[in-house]
């Protein structure tokens, strides 16, 4: 039987004009949610975020972390006013965190089922980011860590569970680098170095195999490429280790970098 949920007070961040009751009330939502877990709660997170742009129709952000056992459950919510974002966000993290359990699963059946993941879910709306002028925008959050060798299919869970745009992870397929994207159609994109001599990834299914594939450049560079188009990110291979990296647009309109910590040791 799983241990009771420890948790205590819900640490709160507030940014820009955020109603008096906000706090509160994030709070409550929050924590009734990290009762759900199915582990012990080490720490719940919110960050409650009132853009300065009132002419946006979308301008109140709310987000929140969960550390259950070590594993951190992400969601987010956005709305016209922050109590409907954090309804919005209450909702999103209820669903991750009582799922939370499947990609370990997944995993545990990698060899077993060639398919864990059941893709059905409908699109979500994602968040979109400041028009901060282009001379303003820097590099402000910079990611390095070890990929961890996933399926396609693991990748696209651990991009539901942390309720995110892309997923950077190494094919245990392939041993490659690559990236999984949401679609606009609610599916799913796969990015990948080209194939070369090995056969290529079915495109059947939710998990669709992209067309365009990541080129040799500079984090320079793929910033560039990021400020001439209106795309949520670049995937891209460091020229020296050829280890897959991504620039990504934040919502505050500035840039985010994931890399990878290793050399790629095949």
């Amino acid at each position: 039987m799983a241990p009771d949920p420890v948790l205590g007070e819900v640490a709160v961040h507030e940014s820009g004009s955020v109603p008096p009751d906000a706090r509160s009330y994030a709070s409550e939502k929050i924590g009734h949610v990290a009762k759900l877990a199915r582990g012990s709660v080490l720490f719940a997170k919110v960050d409650l975020i009132a853009r300065g742009d009132p002419a946006r129709e979308l301008h109140a952000l709310a987000k929140a972390e969960l550390d259950i056992d070590g594993t951190v459950v992400r969601a987010h919510g956005e709305a016209s006013t922050m109590l409907a974002a954090i309804d919005e966000l209450e909702g999103r993290l209820r669903e991750r965190v009582e799922r939370a359990g499947d990609v370990e699963r997944a995993r545990h059946l990698r060899h077993r089922d060639p398919r864990p993941w059941r893709h059905g879910d409908p699109p979500t709306h994602r968040t979109q980011s400041f028009p901060r002028p282009v001379d303003e925008r820097q590099i402000v959050r910079h990611k390095t860590f070890a990929l961890d060798p996933l399926t396609p299919d693991e990748a696209a869970l651990e991009l539901e569970q942390l309720d995110h745009d892309f997923w950077l992870f190494n094919n245990a397929e392939t041993a490659d680098d690559n990236v999984i994207a949401r679609a606009p159609d609610g599916g799913y994109e796969l990015l990948e170095p080209p194939a070369g001599d090995r056969p290529a990834r079915s495109g059947d299914g939710p998990i669709r195999v992209s067309a365009v594939h990541p080129g040799a450049m500079t984090v320079d560079d793929a910033v560039a490429l990021l400020d001439l188009g209106d795309q949520p990110f670049v995937f891209f291979l460091d020229p020296e280790t050829r280890r897959g990296s991504v620039a990504y647009r934040r919502y505050d309109g500035h840039y985010g970098l994931v890399t990878s910590a290793e050399p790629n040791g095949g």
